[in-house]
């Protein structure tokens, strides 16, 4: 018996980036398997978002990975973080899922921004909550494609690098999208409050960015 011969220690790839990880998972599962904890969440909220079906989210959640794990030794980062790519197979995989059915349905994103937006009024609760479902109407008058990045800007917290890969755009044409979907929420709430013959300040955009940078903060 070799009293010496040492096991080789195995790394703790929960402590590892990414990128490292995503090389070392070209060979091993279980580094593919610290990817798969550290997003399977997020990708699975983002399926369901817009599908509206957690049997349905979850099958597809099981093929984004499938197909990650069948595609990861042909994966380069192109300066883009590796949970942009996996956002992208998803993003497909939903198309073709819709494609297939012939309907489209989509979650309420209030339901996954959650009660933390700050209004710009100081009012009372009620009267936020007000204002909360104001700006939330508005949001559901937007285009999918509009609401889809703000699901990837607020609840995902993506750069506009990232979602330009997910949809298949240059980081300035989302930059740009985004500044258009700000305007048009402005708009759509200001049109609204004449129509109320409301008083008081209505919740804005700025409300929605207010909420990103505090999570930024925060975690």
């Amino acid at each position: 018996m070799n009293i010496f011969k040492r096991k080789s220690k195995q790394p703790d790839y929960t402590k590892l980036s990414d990128s490292e990880l995503v090389i070392l998972a070209k060979d091993s599962q279980e580094a593919f398997g610290v990817l798969y904890e550290r997003y399977v969440e997020k990708i699975y909220r983002y399926i369901y978002y817009r599908t509206g079906n957690h049997q349905d989210a979850e099958d597809l959640t099981a093929g984004v990975f499938h197909r990650a794990m069948a595609h990861i030794q042909n994966y380069t980062e192109r300066g883009v973080p590796f949970q942009a790519w996996l956002y992208r197979i998803a993003h497909n995989l939903v198309a073709n899922w819709h494609r297939d059915r012939g309907r489209r349905k989509i979650i309420p994103l209030e339901e996954f921004i959650g009660p933390d937006i700050h209004f710009d009024s100081p009012d009372t609760a009620a009267e936020d909550k007000e204002e909360r479902g104001h700006l939330m109407a508005a949001i559901a008058r937007l285009p999918e494609e509009r609401q889809q990045l703000l699901y990837l800007k607020f609840v995902s917290n993506l750069s506009n690098a990232e979602v330009g890969e997910i949809l298949d755009r240059t980081e300035g044409a989302i930059k740009s999208l985004y500044h258009r979907t700000l305007i048009a929420l402005r708009d759509d709430l200001e049109m609204q409050q004449t129509r109320m013959g409301a008083k008081g300040v209505a919740a804005t955009p700025e409300s929605l960015t207010a909420t990103k940078e505090s999570k930024g903060k925060h975690g």
